[in-house]
This record gives structure tokens, C-alpha cells and sequence, in this order.
């Protein structure tokens, strides 16, 4: 009799739990809506006060221009439905918030600056935001397993190199600073670093899914940490010297500090080995030592990092921090309101210095704000490589994840005068087609993996 009860109580446990799993897709999508829904509702709001700022009156113009993005947002919507029903559900509505207010950011100061058409940026940022959109619907689509990835290690190691290479062919790279830029029939600009990043991810986590075994080798014990062999430094001083050809040759020291980080970072998680984050961060500060001695440019940023205010420097080539830091200040802690402050006085205010433009007008509160929404980003993300037991997915995601995050810190520790300014872009918020695109492409990664996750967690591959 016993037994029957046994029997019977394990039957209902199970259909239970059966019942959650078919109920689990729809309410992750229902709950991705209503947070779709507030998103919609905060950058329609946000375009709004911008024109009521600016000029007194809402132009509904613009705002039907707003909602055919919305219309994207919602077909992805739609597709995750059917084909990631388990994907996370707060990826794609902090992308489409952070979206939406670099947009209206990039308005405002069109506006404050009387820019209309295609000459505006916000006009072009409409555009590339509606082709980054389309990219990660159709990557959703077409990726139904992103464990395909893998099987193309080493293509997407190439390709990275040749999308870093792409701005010395004669033809294509323009001189805009850094050499990293290409032009296409000199009409768009496209940087292709932001797409190589993605391409270094996938080839990272593929390289580090192979050779984990010889790299978390026992090796010696030292200052409670275990130090790997000599010969296991290879990969590392390999791409460390890689990231400072970068700093070197394109005069891009943001990229290089990326690089090396996502890959410090996910040998780190790959490995469990603390010793690596210490080799790491250790070449990472003999290579600014090396790279402040010997480059020019490098010095001026570091020069204009520790005295901005110098006489010398401040009409010239410290004024655009000065200046972001001005905007700040007179925001102080409720901002000046969208649409009353004067952000365009700053120079790259839309694309470097979007940042300080939002915090002028938002505020303290507001910029806490925009960064907890990437902090929550960021965390989702890490939990979603976290969460399966696939090392692949586990590296690649978590590696994304990192990026992201990293590049939020050093693009607003730079114009927050933290640490020395680099020429990375924020991102979701600065305007640049690039940009917008490569981090949407890490959305529907991270969308694809979660669902996978979510749908086979226990499935383990070599």
C-alpha cells in the first residue's frame, strides 16, 4: 500500500514539473512583453520631451520613424517565440532601452545644432539601428544551433585578423585618427574592429575548449596560486604581443585593451586559475608602460589624463575632456531635463562623449541608472554561460558578456577622467553603425545560447 502511495506521489511530482516546463517558454515571453512594452513606452517618451525641450512642440515625424523599430523589436519578439521560446527574457529589452535613449540623445543635439535629413546623425543612427535589428533576427533565425560555431575555430581566428587588417588596404582605410576605419565607395564608414571582436570570441572560446587540458596542467605552486609552465604562456604572450601591434600600428589603444582582456578573462574562466589574471594584468601594465614611453599619442591621452586643467593643454587637446566634465558637473544630481541642457558644445558629443551628453541632461540619477541596466546586461549574460554545462557556450558567452562590460568601464572611466581615454565607443548608446551592429549580433548569440541552455542543460561537448 505503501509503495502504491509511493508511486502515485512520484506520478503527480513529475507530471507537475512536466507541466512548469511547458508553461516556463510562454510566461519568459510574456514577461520579455511587458518589458518590451515599458521600453517602448521610455524611448517614446524620451524622443518626446527631447522635442518638447528643444523646440516646444512633439513632431510626430520622428516618432513614426521610432516606431518602425519598434515594429523590428516586436517581429523579434515574435521569431523568439517560435524559435527560442527559453531565451533570456531581459537581453533584448535592455538592448532596446539603451537603443533608444542613445538615439534620442543623438537627436537632441541634431536639433540643438539645426542638422536635418541625412545629414543628421540621428537619421543615419535610425538606419544602422533598423540593420543591426534585422542582422539579430536573422542570425535567430538562421543559427539554430550555435554550436555550429565550433566546427569553424579557426575561420573565425581569420577572419577576426582580416577585419583588423581591413583599414591598411589601399582604398579602403581613411585617416580619421586611428587607423581603423574603412570607407566603402566613400560613401558609408564602417569599423570593422567591432565585428573582429565577435570573430576573436568565437575563436577564443573554441581555441580554450581544445586545450584546457594542457593549460590547467599542474604547474608551480607559489603564493597560494598555481603558476603555469612556461611553455603554457605561449597563447597569452602571443595575443599580448598581437594587442600591442594593434596600439602600435593603428594607433587604437581601446581595441587592444579589449582583445587582451576578453581573452585574459576567458582563459580565467576556462582555466580557474587566479595565476592568469595576474600574468595578465601584469603584461597588460608592462605594455601601457611600454606603449606611454615610446608612442607619441599615447603620451598626450596619459598627459591629458593626469593634468587637464594645465594652461597648456585645456584650450587644445584637453578641452574635449574638460569639457565633458563641465557638462557632468552642471547636470549635478536630477540633470538639466531632456532638451535644456547644452551637450553639443562638447566636441564628438554623440558618438565619444554620449556619455557625458546623457549625464549633463539626465543626471547623476539617470547615468546610475543607464549603468545598472549594463550591469544587469552583463550579469545575465554571465549567467547564461554559467548555466550549462557546454563549455563552448560557457566560454563564448561569458566572453561577450565581458566585453561588453569591460568596454563600458573604459569608455566611461575615460571621460570621467578615471583612467586615460581611449576611442571606444559605449555601447547601444553612441552613434556609429559599427558599433550598433556587433552588439546586436551579441544579442542574438547570447539569445541562441540561453535558449540552448535552457532547453538541454546538461548536454556537455569536448
Amino acid at each position: 500500500m505503501t509503495g502504491t502511495v509511493n508511486a502515485e506521489v512520484g506520478t503527480d511530482t513529475t507530471v507537475v514539473k512536466a507541466l512548469r516546463r511547458i508553461r516556463l517558454p510562454q510566461t519568459q515571453r510574456n514577461r520579455e512583453l511587458a518589458l518590451l512594452l515599458f521600453a517602448f513606452l521610455l524611448n517614446g517618451a524620451a524622443v518626446a520631451l527631447v522635442q518638447l525641450g528643444v523646440e516646444g512642440a512633439i513632431d510626430w515625424t520622428f516618432l513614426y520613424y521610432c516606431g518602425a523599430l519598434t515594429v523590428l523589436v516586436l517581429a523579434l519578439h515574435v521569431i523568439l517565440r517560435y524559435k527560442a521560446p527559453q531565451a533570456d527574457p531581459f537581453v533584448v529589452p535592455i538592448a532596446t532601452v539603451l537603443s533608444g535613449l542613445g538615439l534620442a540623445m543623438i537627436y537632441r543635439i541634431d536639433l540643438g545644432r539645426e542638422i536635418t535629413g541625412w545629414a543628421a546623425l540621428s537619421t543615419r543612427q535610425l538606419a544602422w539601428l533598423g540593420i543591426a535589428i534585422a542582422c539579430a533576427v536573422a542570425l535567430v533565425i538562421f543559427l539554430r544551433n550555435y554550436r555550429v560555431l565550433l566546427r569553424y575555430t579557426y575561420v573565425f581566428g581569420f577572419a577576426g585578423i582580416l577585419l583588423l587588417l581591413l583599414p591598411f588596404v589601399p582604398g579602403l582605410g581613411t585617416d580619421a585618427g586611428a587607423d581603423v576605419w574603412i570607407s566603402i565607395a566613400g560613401i558609408v564608414s564602417f569599423q570593422p574592429g567591432e565585428l573582429a571582436k565577435i570573430c576573436l570570441a568565437i575563436f577564443f572560446a573554441g581555441y580554450l575548449v581544445r586545450t584546457r587540458e594542457a593549460l590547467t596542467s599542474v604547474g608551480t605552486r607559489f603564493l597560494g596560486m598555481t603558476w603555469p609552465r612556461p611553455r603554457e604562456l605561449g597563447p597569452l604572450l602571443l595575443l599580448w604581443a598581437g594587442a600591442m601591434a594593434i596600439i602600435v600600428l593603428q594607433r587604437d589603444l581601446g581595441t587592444g585593451m579589449l582583445i587582451f582582456g576578453m581573452f585574459v578573462a576567458m582563459l580565467y574562466v576556462a582555466t580557474g586559475k587566479t595565476s592568469w589574471v595576474v600574468i595578465g594584468l601584469t603584461l597588460a601594465a608592462i605594455g601601457v608602460a611600454f606603449a606611454t614611453t615610446i608612442l607619441p599619442y599615447v603620451q598626450a591621452r596619459f598627459t591629458n589624463w593626469l593634468y587637464p586643467f594645465d594652461p597648456d593643454t585645456v584650450n587644445d587637446s584637453s578641452y574635449q575632456l574638460v569639457s565633458g566634465l563641465f557638462g557632468l558637473a552642471h547636470g549635478g544630481l536630477l540633470g538639466t531635463g531632456l532638451g535644456r541642457g547644452r551637450p553639443g558644445l562638447t566636441p564628438l558629443s554623440q558618438s565619444d562623449y554620449i556619455f557625458p551628453s546623457l549625464g549633463e541632461e539626465l543626471g547623476l540619477i539617470g547615468v546610475f541608472a543607464i549603468l545598472c541596466l549594463y550591469m544587469v546586461f552583463a550579469s545575465r549574460g554571465i549567467r547564461i554561460g554559467m548555466a550549462g554545462q557546454d563549455d563552448f557556450g560557457k566560454l563564448l558567452a561569458t566572453g561577450l558578456s565581458f566585453t561588453i562590460a569591460l568596454q563600458v568601464f573604459i569608455m566611461v572611466g575615460g571621460v570621467t577622467r578615471v583612467i586615460p581615454l581611449t576611442g571606444l565607443t559605449t555601447p547601444f548608446l553612441a552613434a556609429g553603425g559599427s558599433s550598433l551592429i556587433a552588439n546586436w549580433i551579441i544579442v542574438a548569440l547570447l539569445l541562441r545560447i540561453s535558449d540552448a541552455v535552457r532547453s538541454r542543460p546538461r548536454v556537455v561537448i569536448g
